[in-house]
C-alpha cells in the first residue's frame, strides 16, 4: 500500500453556460395563439367531417374560418390579461390562471344556451378547453410567482 501524497487535484468551474435568451411574454403568447388557433380548426374541421353541425337553433352555422379567428383573438385577450397581471398582480401566476379558468367556464355559457345540439356544445366546450389548455400553460409559465 502507498503512503505517498497525492498530488491535489484543482477542480475549475466549467464556463458559464450562455445565458438562455429569454423571450418577452408577448412573443411566447402569440406563438400559443397561433398553435391554438390551428389545433382548434384542425380539431372544428374534424369534427365537422364527423358530422358536428355548429349549427344553433337558428340554423346559422359557426364557419371553420372561425374558429381560428376567435381563437387568435381571444387567445391575445389572454396575453394581454397575462401582461397586465406581469405589472399589477402581486401573485401574477396565481392570479392570472385563477382568472383564465374562470373566463374558460364562462365561455361555456354560449356553447350551452345559443341552441346547439348536444353534440356540438360538447366539442365546442372540448374546443374552448383545448385552445386553454395552449395558451394559459404557455402564458402562466412566463409569469412571476410573486412581484
Amino acid at each position: 500500500m502507498s503512503t505517498a501524497a497525492q498530488a491535489p487535484t484543482h477542480v475549475t468551474p466549467s464556463a458559464p453556460a450562455p445565458a438562455i435568451e429569454r423571450q418577452p411574454l408577448w412573443k411566447h403568447g402569440l406563438a400559443a395563439a397561433v398553435v391554438a388557433s390551428l389545433a382548434t380548426t384542425v380539431l372544428a374541421a374534424a369534427a365537422s367531417a364527423a358530422g358536428i353541425s355548429f349549427a344553433d337553433s337558428t340554423g346559422a352555422s359557426i364557419p371553420i374560418a372561425g374558429f381560428a379567428q376567435l381563437t387568435l383573438v381571444f387567445s391575445l385577450v389572454g396575453v394581454a390579461i397575462a401582461a397586465v397581471m406581469a405589472r399589477k398582480a402581486r401573485r401574477p401566476r396565481r392570479t392570472f390562471v385563477r382568472t383564465t379558468i374562470a373566463l374558460t367556464a364562462l365561455s361555456f355559457i354560449p356553447d350551452l344556451t345559443f341552441g346547439f345540439d348536444t353534440g356540438s356544445a360538447a366539442t365546442l366546450i372540448a374546443l374552448h378547453t383545448v385552445a386553454a389548455a395552449i395558451v394559459v400553460p404557455t402564458l402562466a409559465g412566463r409569469l412571476a410567482h410573486r412581484r
